[in-house]
Order: structure tokens, then sequence, then C-alpha cells
């Protein structure tokens, strides 16, 4: 364990769900203390110069750092209790305004584009006058259709000719959903990679393998995984990806392309269950040793401006002088 125990304070809706129950014992197996609260239990005060929060009837709970493991189903609310934890000045792992562009795929592909990562070819479309134009930018039918906030698989179509594409959208458009049209990448043939980043380095990597008649490979949706060692430029796109989204961890899909990886989606809340068992990391106590250099760095950096408050002097040994002068 590197320093003193730290105390934390993971966000998660179900502390028996794989994931959180993982990153629990990996803490504990440390000697940490954990806390596990429901983000929507949390109420916000907001008041001038003094945010507070609530769980339920209490004051929330003591924590070094916060570790959020926020779902798509809780995204608005789950952003506002990280926002609040980071105003009040605690720590968190993940930031909201990372999470919320990691969640937005548009946003988040507009952030890699411009670090001149490839994606692929994608619109995001609001009139059923603009259909035509949008397939022909993308290459036409086959088309993968998507709403902008699902996970998992979930809000993932196809679209195999231009009047299904019409008619998804169509139907979509009216229920008040904001999709995007991306192109279909045949030559990946129903597989995709799926890597772990973790402090600026993928510490596992998977294949995803569709089953048949799927075109998705999300193991949720049936898909098969198999370790693999990423080949580098798939290493360096997935490092680049999460940094970009400014992300402490963060999982990264990528697709093959003909000219090398193409990202496909960036998930802030990665589940662990399928990477660990495909991989055989241990990828929640890659989590618990980056939060430990995570806090103490954080720790360090405030020490360090103190001290550069008090011309270099250690305070509290200035306030010990202060008192002995007062005493003489």
């Amino acid at each position: 364990m590197a320093g003193a125990p730290v105390h934390f304070l993971i966000l998660s809706r179900n502390a028996m769900l794989y994931s959180t129950s993982r990153i629990v014992l990996a803490a504990r197996a440390r000697g940490h203390e954990v806390t596990v609260a429901d983000p929507l239990d949390f109420n916000l005060a907001v008041s001038r110069g003094r945010p507070d929060m609530f769980l339920g009837d209490h004051p929330i709970p003591r924590a070094d750092l916060v570790i959020p493991r926020i779902g798509a189903s809780i995204t608005n609310y789950g952003l506002a209790v990280v926002r609040q934890f980071d105003l009040m000045g605690v720590p968190v792992l993940n930031t909201a305004v990372a999470i919320a562009r990691s969640r937005d795929k548009l946003r988040a592909f507009q952030l890699l584009t411009k670090k001149d990562l490839d994606v692929p070819k994608t619109v995001c479309a609001r009139s059923p006058d603009s259909v035509d134009q949008a397939l022909s930018f993308i290459g036409g039918a086959p088309a993968i259709i998507k709403l902008q906030q699902g996970t998992q698989g979930i809000g993932t179509m196809i679209a195999e000719t231009r009047e299904a594409a019409t008619s998804l959208l169509e139907t979509l458009w009216a229920m008040g959903q904001d999709i995007i049209l991306q192109e279909y990448i045949s030559e990946s043939k129903g597989k995709d990679y799926r890597a772990i980043v973790v402090g600026g380095r993928v510490i596992a990597a998977m294949r995803r393998q569709a089953k048949k008649g799927e075109f998705r490979s999300n193991l949720h949706r049936g898909g098969l995984g198999v370790r693999v060692d990423l080949p580098k430029s798939y290493v360096a796109a997935a490092v680049t990806a999460v940094k970009v989204m400014g992300l402490e961890i963060g999982g990264v899909d990528m697709l093959e392309g003909k000219d090398g990886p193409k990202i496909l989606e960036i998930n802030s809340s990665p589940g662990l269950e399928g990477i660990e068992r495909t991989s055989g990391v241990d990828v929640a106590g890659a989590i618990i040793q980056h939060a430990e250099k995570f806090v103490l760095r954080r720790k360090q950096r405030k020490k360090a401006r103190r001290s550069a408050t008090f011309g270099g002097k250690d305070p509290n040994i200035l306030a010990e002088q202060r008192a002995r002068r007062v005493k003489a």
C-alpha cells in the first residue's frame, strides 16, 4: 500500500454489481476504508459561496477521494453529484466535465478529430431532408444509427438500406431522440477491441467478436471476448483518446480499419467483469493503486502550495514559533 490508509467513496447505484464490489474488495485488501453510496440518494444544497450535500438525512461520508461509477441512466443527476463534490474541494477520479465529454458521442468525436485521431465517418442530422446527403457522406447503406447517450450496444442499430435508415431516423426524431449516423466498417467483420486505460497506461485489452447474426460485439449482447496484446498504434490511440477526454480511467472501444484503429466509443465507467475474466488482469487493483497515487500527488501539491505561501517554511512550524513568542 502506498502511504496512509485512504477513505474512498464509490458512487454506484448497486454495491453488489461486479465492478463495484471488485473495486471495494481491491481497496480493502490494501488497507483502505470504503463507502458505497447511490448518487440518487444525495441531496444537493447550493447557497452563496457554500455548496453542500447530504446523504439522505445525514452528512456525507468522509472521503479522501470519490470514485464515480455513473451509469447512462442517471447521467444528468450523477454528474451534478460529482460536480458538487468537486465544488466542495473533495477530489474525484474522473471529473464531471470529463465524464460528460465521453458520454456525448458527438462531442467526443469532435474532440478526438481535433487531435487527429481516426473515427468512423459520422453525421449528426436533424431533418429528414438531410438523409440522402448524410448517407452519401458516410458511404451509403448499410449504415449505423446510434443514440447519442447509448451504452453497451443499447441504442445502436444497423440500417441495411436507404429506406430503412430514413424510417429509423424519422421514428427516432419523432420520439425526440438525438441520434448520429455512422459509416459501417465492413472490414472489422463484427469484431472490435476494448482497452482499459488507467493513469495513462493500457493495463488490459481484449478482442470482442459478435455472435452470428449480430453486428454488435458487446459482451452484454452475446459477443465473445479473447485476450489480446494490442499493436502499438492501438495502444497509442487508446491512451490519447482517454487523455483528450480528461479521464483518469476509461474504456476505449476501437474498430480495425484499413488504415489502423478507429475510435468507436470511450466509457468513463467501463465494466470490469468481461475484461478481468478475459484478460486475467486485476483491473480493480490497478484502479486502486492509481487512486492511491492520485491522492498522494494531490496532497503533495497542496503541501507545496502552502509552503510557497509561507515563504517555503512549514506553516505548522511557523504557528508553533508564533505561539512560543506570544508566551514569552
